[in-house]
């Protein structure tokens, strides 16, 4: 997969994880997949919305480079809609009956279509999107970034699982333009606010999970009912402005700086896919309040990519987060907020401790210190206009939909 990206000042490392190993280096054992789990979908990426030769968007399933019509094959009209949305809600049986139907179709040598004639649009309706800040490297980094004098992490963040409520409506499918943003910001050495194009955009390299089964209002969702719930994973970035950010995030954290943009993958990947690739996550100290305590193995070995313009610049893995999935669920609705279908959870920044192994360029440059040197010879502390971005993840034989996106010129 070729070296990291080199950043001037600091020596880059190359990370290569291990089939049994997590972006730590640490050795994790996997759980073996249960009988006639449908990772033995060669090729499997997950399910999706496209379109093809000029026909409305329906829900097909991406094996390889080919793309299986579901509604054409006979699963069903709620597979010729233009959303996952429905197909969510039925349920887990209704997922894992599908998966079977998927494998016998691919293996009994249905048609697929191919990947280049379709057109890849927004998987599913996002009803509300919430990001996390569940790694403990990332926000270690940032904390040193700015508070340099004091405790990097702040009081609660060994406690629960810090997040924010993000803009649904900004969430768009991989392949989609990225307009660099424009705001208020004010440098150290200004003496006023400007108002203007960010100057220090960036982007976020995360892991989502996809609700399918929702609950009701006032109703706590354990951590035990995980599986029961969620359908799925996809990869995000979740971009971001950080001088805007900087600016306005005291008290109520982020805004505009945020939710311009979050850029997903096109396929999302069911948890049924990845049976094997669940791994013991970090020990969490101190313990985490009862509802928070998870029994099995749920940190995701997931190996992740970024390339910068043709760069590939950091390498980790998802399974060295210090907040597992199932509770970041339960922590979501334990004051009774709902789920529902199409609800998107995305991890915050996946950062590992190694150099070269961090999710944004604020840590790669150690904001803009540190230059990266492309593989073309230029430089970046920042993203530039015209540069793109791609996210690239693997499970052992599963491929997550890559997240690709380009930055377009500022409008204001």
């Amino acid at each position: 997969m070729g070296r990291v990206a080199e950043s001037i000042g600091r020596p880059a490392v190359a990370l290569e994880c291990e089939d049994a190993r997590c972006g730590d280096g640490r050795a994790r054992p996997r759980r073996p997949a249960p009988p006639g789990a449908a990772a033995a979908v060669t090729g499997a990426v997950g399910f999706g919305v496209f379109s093809h030769a000029g026909g409305p968007p329906r829900v097909g399933f991406r094996v390889g480079r080919g793309v299986l019509d579901l509604a054409a094959n006979g699963l069903g009209t709620v597979f010729a809609t233009p959303s996952l949305n429905a197909f969510l809600a039925l349920g887990r049986g209704a997922w894992e009956d599908t998966l079977g139907r998927v494998r016998e179709l691919v293996a009994g040598g249905a048609a697929l279509l191919p990947l280049e004639e379709t057109v890849p649009r927004l998987p599913f309706r996002v009803g509300d999107y919430v990001d996390f800040y569940s790694s403990l490297e990332h926000a270690t980094n940032m904390g040193r970034l700015f508070r340099p004098d004091a405790e990097p992490l702040p009081p609660s963040w060994r406690h629960l699982p810090v997040g924010y409520h993000g803009r649904a409506g900004s969430v768009v499918v991989s392949g989609t333009p990225v307009v660099r943003p424009c705001g208020q910001a004010q440098e150290p050495a200004d003496p006023a606010p400007r108002f203007g194009p960010s100057r220090r955009l960036d982007f976020e390299l995360e892991l989502g999970f996809v609700v399918g089964t929702g609950s009701h209002l006032g109703e706590p969702v354990p951590a035990s009912a995980f599986r029961d719930h969620v359908f799925g994973v996809v990869l995000v970035n979740d971009w971001s402005a950080r001088d805007l950010q900087a600016w306005e995030y005291q008290p109520l954290g982020p805004f505009l700086g945020k939710s311009f943009a979050t850029s997903i993958s096109a396929w999302v990947t069911p948890l049924a896919l990845l049976e094997d690739r669940f791994a013991p996550g970090p020990v969490q100290e101190p313990e985490p309040l009862p509802y928070l305590r998870v029994p099995g193995e749920w940190a995701l070995d997931v190996e992740l990519e970024v390339e910068l313009s043709g760069t590939v610049v950091a390498r980790t893995n998802a399974c060295g987060l210090y907040w597992t999935m199932p509770q970041q669920l339960a922590h979501a609705t334990v004051n009774g907020a709902a789920l529902r279908a199409g609800d998107l959870f995305a991890s915050g920044t996946i950062s590992g401790p190694e150099r070269g192994s961090e999710g944004s360029l604020i840590e790669l440059t150690w904001n803009g210190a540190h230059p990266l040197r492309l593989g073309d010879g230029s430089t970046r502390t920042f993203l530039e206009d015209g540069d793109e971005v791609v996210l690239r993840g693997r499970a052992g034989d599963v491929e997550l939909g890559e997240v690709r996106g380009r930055i377009l010129p500022a409008r204001c």
